[in-house]
């Protein structure tokens, strides 16, 4: 409604130009009327969410079986996903036979990644958390298999990311799970917190505080579920915001800054 309005009023007062204008501003309007301020059409974020889900435990599955085994500490990672998901028995079945789809030697993963960037993978967001699951799936068992890391390269490819930034973001998240639970004692708490940042010692306070903000911006709840997360998933994100909080407060520590 507010969108044919504000076309013909753009067109009467500043012509053709205007009126394309005033119809991208009507149709945010209409939206935000619709689905509230800065909302997304339910129907479409659900389906994005279903794609989200069904893609991860996909993955998961096919990087479980990388190594020719899918191993009791990998199962477990699963099973406690499922809790903190609060999944219920016929969602967890889903999940599970997912997973199991994904496992199969022949199942090719390339069909369920096309599906991924076509629904989902506009996103940053989106596709950075994806690759971040699978990462942590992949060091389930306290090792990384060079089959799954291979696996993990191939599908950050398609995801847009260059080795580099797949190297990178790779160290980042094994070093943010070390503060899973709390501040870690370990003697290299404070190299692990640099690299969970995605920064070094040599890194200024500027610096340390730029990457803090941009770690922080990608695990905020409402962003994601803003782009299609599901809101399950939700809790998951937030796991990763507060280790990258325990994270940065070492370092403010450190340096005794605020």
């Amino acid at each position: 409604m507010f969108k044919i309005i504000a076309t013909l009023l753009g067109f009467y007062y500043f012509g053709f130009f205007g009126a394309i204008a005033a119809f991208f501003i009507g149709s945010m309007i209409d939206r935000s009327i619709s689905y509230g301020i800065g909302g997304v059409n339910p129907l479409s974020r659900a389906h994005r969410e279903s794609v989200f889900l069904s893609t991860v435990f996909i993955l998961m599955g096919k990087i479980a079986k990388a190594d020719g085994r899918v191993s009791e500490e990998e199962v477990e990672h699963v099973e406690k996903m499922f809790q903190k998901l609060g999944m219920g028995d016929a969602h967890r079945q889903q999940a599970i036979a997912l997973f199991k789809k994904g496992s199969t030697a022949d199942f090719d993963i390339q069909t369920a990644l096309n599906e991924f960037m076509k629904v989902c993978g506009h996103t940053a967001s989106l596709r950075q958390m994806l690759l971040v699951y699978l990462i942590v799936m992949a060091f389930a068992d306290g090792k990384l298999d060079p089959s799954e890391e291979a696996l993990l390269k191939s599908i950050a490819l398609r995801l847009g990311y260059s080795q580099e930034m797949f190297q990178q973001l790779m160290a980042m998240v094994m070093n943010q799970t070390h503060f899973a639970g709390g501040q870690s004692s370990s003697p290299s708490a404070l190299e692990d917190a640099y690299k969970a940042l995605g920064i070094s010692k040599e890194s200024s306070d500027q610096e340390i505080k730029r990457a803090y903000r941009k770690l922080m911006s990608q695990y905020h709840p409402d962003k994601l579920m803003g782009q299609g997360m599901p809101e399950d998933m939700i809790k998951m994100a937030t796991a990763q915001a507060q280790e990258v909080q325990i994270a940065y407060d070492i370092i403010k520590k450190h340096r005794g800054t605020q």
